[in-house]
């Protein structure tokens, strides 16, 4: 049995973290599906960048949009969409058997959004009604201004990929969002199992942030300790009253899903936060070659401990050393953003660039 399938079947989904017009002409999508237990996908500003500036896969589409007169974010969104339609499609009969547990795939607003909570909301709720997927979720990051905006569309009745979380702290702010969203649908009457949620949990970016920076001894260990302590706040949660409420009228519960799990640091086991992160009821989004990685020589260790494990331990030892994990966790998650930004820039850059040569062709 494939390493992935027994991940699989201990009850944590794979989700790919990548998606291009190739992957779904070439069949490696259903290839992923197939024999490596993929049930999910996820997408970001700098995975389309890459996919459309290194492929003329998406020439003709680009020239037919740009004739109609679409550029800039329409013309990227219209690109992005037909991918995502197929990709769902794929992932729709696993949608249906799990009940929408599994079988998603994931959408970004703008990331010059992200400190903007009105016009986030809007663009969620525009994106969610254009694409017509019942498999969809859309991408908000869990920033001070993204938690009213995610709050409002699981009201709104949009699924929600709450990203840019980098601590048991996020992730908390994220799952309160989620709920407050759930109970105004529940005082406006509305079905609590018609809308669904992720928490994006990125790791790899905590040990790449203190690489050198550390003694030896913790090199690799940050994010993996801050997982562990973000995985006990989820169980946590899980059993609390208040959710225990909204599971009983009918809610689906936020499944916590680790993001940014390949590994960074190039003398570390490419499968190092595969094998580190296992545990039921969760999800970890790999990019390609983790996932072709884990495939090929694959292992699972011991499962995530729902207490937490050694987590506190070891970010007591960070704190010694003068790691300030609070401070790093709200440093990584604005780095975060810039980040998006300007893959978001490069992308349209790209795409104007693109449709400017085909024009002229």
């Amino acid at each position: 049995m494939k390493a992935t399938q027994k991940l699989h079947e201990l009850g944590q989904s794979l989700w790919v973290d990548n998606i291009s017009r190739k992957m779904l002409d070439d069949g490696t999508l259903e290839r992923y599906i197939r024999d490596y237990s993929v049930t999910g996908l996820t997408s970001n500003p700098t995975i389309f960048d890459h996919a459309i500036a290194k492929s003329h896969r998406y020439d003709e589409a680009i020239q037919e949009h740009a004739s109609r007169g679409l550029q800039g974010e329409p013309l990227f969104f219209e690109l992005a969409m037909e991918d995502l339609r197929r990709a769902a499609e794929l992932f729709r009969p696993i949608y249906e058997t799990t009940q929408g547990i599994d079988g998603w795939v994931s959408l970004e607003v703008s990331p010059l959004l992200a400190y903007d909570a009105n016009r986030t909301l809007e663009e969620a709720k525009r994106l969610h009604g254009k694409m017509g997927c019942p498999n969809l979720l859309i991408k908000i990051p869990g920033t001070r201004e993204g938690l009213p905006a995610i709050a409002g569309a699981i009201a709104d009745g949009v699924s929600i990929n709450v990203t840019l979380l980098f601590s048991a702290e996020h992730y908390l702010a994220a799952a309160d969002a989620y709920m407050t969203g759930l109970e105004r649908r529940r005082a406006a009457g509305l079905p609590l199992d018609a809308v669904a949620s992720v928490a994006s949990l990125f790791v790899s970016r905590w040990d790449k942030a203190i690489l050198g920076k550390v003694p030896e001894r913790l090199r690799n260990q940050l994010g993996i300790a801050v997982a562990k302590q973000t995985y006990r706040a989820y169980r946590e949660l899980l059993a609390s009253d208040r959710w225990r409420l909204l599971e009983k009228a009918g809610a689906r519960p936020q499944r916590l899903l680790w993001a940014s799990t390949g590994t960074k640091d190039p003398s570390a086991s490419d499968i190092l936060y595969i094998r580190a992160l296992a545990a039921p009821d969760t999800i970890n989004t790999m990019p390609e070659e983790t996932l072709l990685a884990f495939a090929d020589h694959g292992e699972i260790g011991e499962l995530l401990p729902a207490d937490g494990g050694d987590a506190a331990r070891l970010l007591a030892e960070f704190r010694d050393v003068g790691v300030d994990v609070a401070a790093l966790a709200a440093q990584l998650q604005r780095d975060g953003a810039d980040s998006f930004v300007s893959s978001w820039k490069d992308l349209l850059r790209s795409l104007a660039e693109r449709s400017a040569l085909l024009q002229h062709a």
